[in-house]
């Protein structure tokens, strides 16, 4: 039976007989302590006395209930018994996390009756003052300013409460004036086993692994090819068999003899030891620091610094012994292995299975771009291929053509002829040819696909990682309410009257179980939060809005300054472009960081209850507003400008003298391909790299100098080899995986929402993925905190993010066709008005007529050559000629064509939709195999209990056979008992005969 620990320990608790006593009281029998210099303490007498570098011995030691070494950082250790930095100074106790603070003292003068001094040895969570000042064990302290004794007393409360709930601690003296103190936390196995139960952890039962089974002898045989030819591109670590499958069943003390347990110090990996240390952490309480709960509150009010488990060992160290860590560095971390998978698997294994997630979705996605990116290329080459043969830009090169054009702006621009775009039409072939049609039904279906591929990857890798039988109540018992959620919650009580609060506490005490129903907070208290972030994010998005119109009102007046100029006259819309774009690009990194920082303040002054809630909504607040301000500028060069220009004699004007500008001759697809490429181009390189890389060294530079400034007093020992929590502290700690998924969600959002305007897209994607992975690796793996292990079984609400834009992206790939580009006046043309099926006169058809007599007075070209011989100017559009009954009227090859693109709009979307559907029906979301090996594997665990349940019974009844008339007692007892114990319907024992041992 495991010995008597608390089961939940989420408050202030009284220490129980058996886990130790106060005062002078020894430890029990088999409790050995780590020596410390000096006389030792009377409140520890029967201790046993060894040398300080002595290991604890045996199992004594690690079965003891708690063991607290306060050691002095000073005192020499033997290289003996510091074999390993992942483990307690006795060599033996695992380091499973690591608290660390900062503490500062005035002076050094002794405290007189100072209840929180260092202590030589603690045992049980109980303080052991030292009786005599000036002995060679006793540690002088300076007095503490209020705040930091109020901390110092609350750090004490909460480690004697982590120690109340089985954990065991060691920490430093805090020997200097000031510094950083590492409380390092160990959890034995009793603790373990307890938390597993209760956590529900999943581990392998004796029956170790089974084969799955492949479809048939065909799958079989490509399954093998597949897997030879793609050996090369395998990582060198010891992946886990495709072929082979754990038998896991969730930890129970009470079926002990279903788990292979050879050696209780690694049969929980160090991922798992970690993740159970965290949930004791989250939900033990500290009463000092107004009954906040759990280590994050601790944190928040600057109580701890930082709370991490550690890395296993180094990654650049030179010795030969090989880790986790280590084998991550080198067979995934590395550029030099870009060209090789992922090993997710052991992904999972060191970070958790949230984290696994995220990289294995990362490499789907990276992988699905390949296809994307060869047909991107072919469609971009096939329109490199035929634009000699594109009728429309071979005319506009014509100058024997001599459409003379009207004035691009007032006054000072002239009249031109058409044929001096011939560069832009011919670029624009490259883009806006029949191809990117199919290729935008192309890339719908991909997207389709994708996330298709993508649930069944996450449904196969559920099964293998044993997360398909985690429910809702398993997840919601893992959750914790948030420190400032706590806070809202004291306020709240607090500004009741005196009475309400009387009576609520009294009710507390009695019924704590009613306490969240009483406490939580309603809408009318999150009212104020709910309203600032509706009129936040309004006032963000009309932000957004106002500088995209600034751009506007830019590219306006800057083009009416440069044609005032000879000089700058031919270049002013290359020139206008470029430079807007670059401005687009700059405002969009700069409110990028913004938009972050303000969605996570509008969040919190939400209130959510838990942090599933609180990155939910963050998530959603941030890609709003970002997506928002990735795509303003491009939707506007897409759907809006050129829309609202006017026409000759009635320009629309946005300032006085200032026309609205319009579209290129050749369209407006080029600019919004120019637009698109250094946006998504310059947001890779820029934000997604330089920053990733950059930002984080620079952190990592000033907390190293501001360390070494502050480490006035640096002994010997740490300054050669410093320890691995010392190492994992001066990391970057991990702020979860929101960033990375947000850079990968909006370079989404450019492959698929505006991909017929920018089909090498995909190949850009593609080529900054390669590095983002490698990146994103490093990252993990050398410059940030090891994360806590989070057990998830899918991606959360990243993925209704994917799929929304999915289905937004057929809508606005249907409208950059229909709207931006030529593609339907084409079509209209060629099978409506050409008079042989060809393009030929496709551009003098959609060239209406102006008189110029009827310009606006000031509006006429001055000094223009053309004065004498224009008479009509042509402009782009479809209306009616001077000289019609209705001049300058909407034409009815307009409304035909208009009438012709929203009936593309219709047939493109509802083809698009019903071919995704068809897609998603034809890919189970489960792939066959796993839900016959799940099936399987539940019949499996069936035998394999009543196996054990026989075995069981057996062993029980040996004896009793050979005491006569004792067995049949015994043997009936046995029966009546043994149902009891099992969780599983019909494992009894009458039901065993029925069933073939495995």
């Amino acid at each position: 039976m495991p010995e008597d620990i608390p089961l939940l320990p989420g408050s202030p608790r009284r220490l129980s007989p058996q886990a130790g006593t106060r005062g002078g009281q020894g430890p029990k029998h088999g409790q050995q302590y780590l020596q410390m210099p000096g006389p030792r303490a009377p409140g520890l007498q029967g201790s046993s006395s060894r040398d300080p570098g002595q290991p604890c011995g045996g199992e004594s030691a690690r079965s003891s209930s708690v063991i607290n070494n306060y050691l002095d950082a000073n005192e020499p250790v033997s290289l003996e018994a510091r074999l390993s930095r992942m483990h307690f100074h006795d060599n033996q106790r695992k380091v499973d996390y690591v608290l660390a603070y900062h503490y500062r003292k005035r002076g050094m003068h002794l405290a007189q009756g100072f209840p929180g001094h260092s202590l030589a040895i603690v045992s049980n969570g109980e303080t052991g003052k030292e009786p005599h000042a000036g002995g060679p064990g006793d540690i002088e302290l300076g007095p503490l300013d209020a705040l930091e004794e109020e901390r110092k007393e609350q750090r004490e409360e909460f480690e004697h409460n982590l120690m109340e709930a089985g954990l065991e601690l060691e920490k430093d003296l805090e020997n200097k004036s000031q510094g950083s103190i590492f409380v390092r936390i160990h959890a034995p196995w009793q603790v373990l086993a307890r938390e597993a139960e209760f956590l529900k952890i999943k581990v392998p039962t004796k029956k170790e692994t089974y084969e799955i089974k492949a479809g048939g002898s065909i799958a079989k045989k490509f399954s093998a090819a597949l897997q030879k030819l793609s050996s090369p591109l395998q990582p060198r670590v010891p992946e886990h068999s495709s072929k082979m499958k754990n038998l896991s069943y969730p930890f129970s003390r009470e079926k002990m003899y279903l788990y292979n347990i050879q050696e209780k110090d690694t049969f929980f990996d160090n991922a798992t030891r970690s993740r159970i240390v965290h949930e004791i952490l989250k939900r033990t309480a500290c009463s000092r620091a107004n009954n906040t709960m759990g280590i994050n509150s601790l944190i928040a009010n600057n109580i701890y610094e930082a709370a991490y488990p550690l890395h296993d060992g180094e990654y650049n160290s030179p010795e030969d012994d090989m880790n986790d860590r280590k084998l991550l560095y080198q067979e995934w971390a590395c550029y030099g292995v870009f060209y090789k998978f992922q090993p997710i698997d052991l992904i999972r294994k060191y970070f958790g299975e949230k984290i696994g997630l995220y990289f294995a979705w990362l490499g789907l996605y990276t992988s699905f771009l390949i296809p994307s990116s060869v047909i991107g290329v072919i469609v971009f080459l096939y329109g490199c291929a035929t634009i000699e043969e594109d009728i429309p830009s071979r005319e506009m090169c014509d100058q024997q053509n001599a459409f003379i054009m009207c004035p691009l702006c007032d006054k000072s621009c002239d009249y031109w002829n058409l044929s001096s775009a011939c560069g832009t039409a011919r670029a624009s072939h490259l883009f806006d040819n029949p191809a990117t049609v199919f290729f935008s039904i192309f890339m719908a279906l991909w997207a389709t696909m994708f996330l298709e591929n993508w649930k069944r990857l996450q449904m196969r890798l559920g099964y293998f990682w044993d997360l398909t039988g985690i429910e809702e109540e398993e997840e919601r018992a893992q959750e914790h309410s948030r420190p400032e959620y706590e806070t809202k919650v004291r306020e709240k009580i607090l500004k009741e009257s005196n009475k309400s609060a009387v009576q609520k506490l009294q009710t507390n005490t009695t019924e704590s179980g009613n306490e969240d129903d009483e406490d939580k907070l309603t809408w009318k208290d999150r009212f104020p939060g709910y309203l600032m972030n509706f009129a936040s994010i309004l006032f963000m998005i009309a932000l957004t809005f106002s500088i995209v119109f600034g751009v506007i009102v830019y590219r306006i007046t800057t083009a009416a300054a440069l044609s005032l100029n000879k000089a700058t006259r031919s270049n002013v819309r290359v020139t206008v472009t470029a430079t807007a774009v670059i401005i687009n690009l700059v405002v969009i990194l700069i409110l990028d960081e913004i938009y972050g920082a303000v969605a996570n303040w509008l969040t919190k002054i939400e209130v959510p209850k838990t942090e599933q809630t609180f990155e939910e909504r963050l998530i959603l607040k941030a890609f709003l507003l970002k997506f928002v301000n990735a795509y303003s500028p491009i939707f506007y060069v897409a759907f809006f400008k050129g829309r609202f220009v006017g026409r000759p004699g009635s320009y629309v004007y946005v300032f006085d003298g200032y026309r609205m500008e319009e579209c290129a001759p050749g369209g407006c697809l080029m600019e919004l391909c120019i637009q698109l490429s250094i946006i998504m181009l310059g947001k890779q390189l820029i934000q997604n790299n330089i920053f990733e890389i950059g930002v984080p060294k620079l952190k990592k530079l000033f907390r190293k100098l501001k360390d070494e400034t502050e480490a006035g007093e640096t002994d010997s020992a740490h300054s050669k080899r410093p320890e691995q929590w010392d190492l994992d502290y001066s990391l970057e700690p991990y702020t979860g995986l929101t960033p990375e998924y947000m850079e990968m969600i909006i370079q989404f959002g450019f492959v698929t929402l505006f991909v017929a305007s920018f089909p090498l897209a995909p190949v850009f994607a593609l080529l900054n993925n390669v590095i983002e992975v490698r990146l994103d690796a490093k990252k993990f793996v050398t410059e940030l905190r090891r994360p806590d292990a989070v057990r998830t079984k899918d991606i959360g609400i990243w993925f209704d993010i994917l799929s929304g834009i999915g289905k937004f992206s057929v809508i606005s790939n249907a409208f950059v066709i229909a709207i931006t580009s030529d593609f339907i006046p084409r079509l209209v043309y060629q099978y409506s008005y050409s008079h042989n099926g060809t393009l030929h006169g496709f551009v003098n058809h959609t060239l209406s007529f102006f008189n110029v007599s009827q310009l606006k007075e000031g509006t006429q070209p001055e000094n223009s050559q053309f004065d004498q011989e224009v008479q009509f100017c042509r402009f782009k559009d479809y209306r009616e000629p001077p000289w019609a009954p209705n001049p300058y009227e909407f034409s009815k090859q307009y409304w035909f064509v208009l009438s012709a693109r929203l009936a593309f709009v219709i047939i493109f979307q509802n083809l698009v939709m019903f071919l995704s559907v068809l897609v998603d029906w034809m890919i189970p979301d489960i792939p066959t195999d796993i839900s016959d090996q799940i099936k399987k594997e539940k019949s499996l665990l069936v035998d394999f209990f009543l196996k054990e349940e026989h075995e069981k019974l057996k062993l029980m009844d040996e004896p009793a056979l050979r005491s006569p008339g004792v067995g049949d007692r015994s043997r009936s007892r046995a029966a009546s008992s043994a149902p009891s114990g099992q969780s599983q319907p019909g494992s009894v024992m009458s039901s065993g005969s029925q069933h073939t041992n495995v």
